[in-house]
């Protein structure tokens, strides 16, 4: 038995060494990416494989040297790519002062329903407990449009986008819209929205609202098309003159290189660095879950509220957050910035995805 089992954790603590080494090449293909996704569940799996080799293992052969250098290497490196979501870490937002007034403030839900989802009720319930400035639903097609007709009539400003195949849009508003605009980046039946909302203060801000494909063989067998889209955004951001948020399912974990990439070129904050994983998808499943949903603001924002919401009877959580405009304090914020490599690797993505949607 007991040879059995260190066998096995041999094997575990393999895989989890090639897991966590992975994502460190530059192939964009849906076997290599998915690994940025579980960094959490990696480092669980390094940190038990190792304990156990320690406990019931050998430790005189050199693959067995091997396997703890290369299991104590992943837990450090895992650790380090989820750090900057723990509350140890210093914060990326500051929090907004208790007094922060509702002229200022910006709430906005943003959820991915799966469009197949019947239980309607369960998201109009959080609707019109929280009451949210704005609302941003995902995968919604004319059914969801139609359940929540009664509940979002209350939002007079409206981008309806009603999709069958998984990425339809709707994004509803209390505050004035202007410039709405429906964009296709890089392919015909993908959506995303660039719009512009008047905050009770007078000030515009700049909304993005997206959701790319994923990296899975299903949907895409690379993460091209995936990256492009979310760097396109990310470079339409930089030149802007105004308060920006960027919110959706970007398909893509907080701590990837592309999520990093993004931050870089748009110069925009996220206010999960230092109070946790806020991790929405996959909801079903406890032990797999990771941080798909985002919000990203610029740094004339300070955080009032940020919280994952009840299941709804999707794959993912909902989530809530409310900003607080905060131009006098705008430059306290130490915003991600580009380097001329960060430019030239921003460049490469979006012409491979460019190239990789026309291929298609």
């Amino acid at each position: 038995m007991k040879k059995a089992a260190i066998i096995l954790i041999q094997a575990v603590g393999t895989f989890t060494i090639l897991a966590s080494a992975l994502p460190l090449l530059t192939f964009e293909e849906w076997y290599v990416r998915v690994f940025d996704f579980p960094r959490m569940q990696l480092l669980a799996m390094a940190l038990l494989s190792l304990v156990l080799f320690l406990w019931l293992g050998t430790r005189h052969r050199k693959r067995d040297k091997a396997l703890l250098a290369g299991l104590g290497l992943a837990v450090v490196y895992q650790a380090i790519n989820i750090f900057p979501y723990t509350a140890l870490a210093p914060v990326q937002v500051k929090q907004a002062e208790e007094d922060s007034t509702p002229q200022n403030e910006l709430s906005i839900l943003v959820s991915n329903v799966l469009m197949p989802n019947k239980n309607h009720y369960a998201l109009i319930s959080l609707i019109q407990n929280l009451n949210p400035d704005m609302l941003l639903l995902l995968e919604s097609d004319s059914v969801w449009q139609e359940a929540l007709a009664t509940t979002t009539a209350k939002y007079p400003y409206r981008i309806e986008i009603p999709l069958a195949n998984t990425y339809g849009m709707h994004l509803y508003s209390q505050l004035p819209l202007r410039q709405k605009r429906i964009r296709y980046l890089l392919e015909k039946d993908i959506p995303s929205i660039k719009t512009y909302v008047k905050l009770r203060n007078g000030v515009w801000v700049e909304l993005h609202a997206v959701h790319p494909k994923p990296p899975v063989p299903m949907e895409d067998p690379n993460s091209k098309k995936r990256d492009a889209e979310i760097v396109l955004v990310a470079s339409d951001i930089s030149d802007s003159k105004y308060p920006v948020v960027v919110a959706g399912d970007f398909n893509d974990v907080a701590w990837s290189r592309t999520t990093a990439l993004f931050q870089e070129v748009s110069g925009l904050l996220d206010p999960r660095v230092g109070r946790g994983l806020f991790s929405t998808f996959n909801a079903n499943y406890p032990m797999l879950r990771w941080p798909l949903d985002h919000v990203f603001h610029s740094d004339h924002f300070k955080l009032v509220q940020i919280e994952r919401l009840p299941y709804i009877n999707s794959d993912h959580f909902p989530i809530y957050i409310k900003l607080s405009f905060a131009p006098e304090n705008e430059y306290e914020q130490e915003e991600p910035e580009a380097d001329e490599d960060t430019h030239e690797e921003a460049i490469e993505t979006i012409q491979e995805g460019v190239e990789e949607a026309k291929k298609n």
